[in-house]
């Protein structure tokens, strides 16, 4: 990418030159393209991010549309990451994007290379896998960041970043942290978690149609499009700041 190149130049005039290279260099895998991590993507290639690694064993559904980014009526039934690393290469053909159709497990931990990247950016439902992922990341002594759970929520300025250890209100860090202490495995290091303390409930009364749970997801709960991106563009935020400050 040129340093130079119009489709950059408004961050260029906020980071400065050095920073441009450092970001189109940055090499950042994200795990799971959903509602979060889709968001995710889009913000760290729109900055110049150079080299992402996207991660997601899923395809796009119906169900998807009102909050994913890559979820429309003609990308239903195509895999999330074929269809998002395609917007992606739109948005900049010289980025490397490398999108990989897998599920990030205990069992298929071992395929990923953490230490070869930058950052890895945590965005998976599963409550095992990501706890796993928190786990193998720290140990590694990467730099890290996971997002908590994003759904359930309404207000948007309720969205705040924490200490892992340091979340309040939010019931997927507290199970994780319970999770924790009874395997008396713990991280490694401490990271920052993108959350929202707000509690809502699905009021939803009809048939549920949602069919049976994948990769790990235990039920299904009400989210909102305004909420997730935010926490998608937050995780974002906290690589790219880091990157520009470096």
């Amino acid at each position: 990418m040129e340093i130079t190149d119009d489709r950059f130049n408004r961050v260029e005039r906020l980071v400065g030159s050095e920073a441009m290279v450092r970001l189109e260099n940055a090499k950042v895998i994200i795990f799971g393209l959903g509602g979060v991590g889709s968001w995710t993507a889009e913000a760290l290639v729109r900055s110049g991010v150079g080299h992402l690694t996207i991660v997601d064993a899923d395809t796009v559904a119906t169900s998807n549309i009102n909050r994913q980014l890559m979820a429309t009526v003609s990308t239903v039934g195509r895999s999330k990451v074929e269809v998002l690393r395609d917007r992606l290469l739109d948005i900049n053909p010289d980025a490397e994007i490398v999108a990989r159709h897998e599920v990030y497990s205990p069992a298929t931990s071992g395929g990923f290379e953490l230490g070869a990247y930058d950052y890895v950016v945590d965005a998976i439902d599963s409550l095992s896998d990501k706890a796993h992922l928190i786990l193998n990341a720290t140990a590694r002594g990467v730099r890290f960041v996971s997002s908590m759970g994003a759904a359930l929520k309404m207000d948007p300025l309720k969205v705040s970043v924490s200490e892992f250890w340091k979340v309040e209100g939010c019931p997927l860090a507290a199970a994780l942290r319970s999770r924790f202490r009874r395997s008396g495995e713990f991280p490694r290091k401490k990271f920052k978690c993108v959350f929202s303390p707000e509690r809502l409930s699905n009021r939803w009364d009809g048939e549920d149609r949602s069919g049976a749970m994948t990769f790990g997801k235990v039920s299904v709960n009400g989210a909102l499009c305004h909420i997730t991106a935010i926490f998608g563009m937050t995780l974002a935020g906290l690589v790219i700041e880091d990157i520009v400050r470096e």
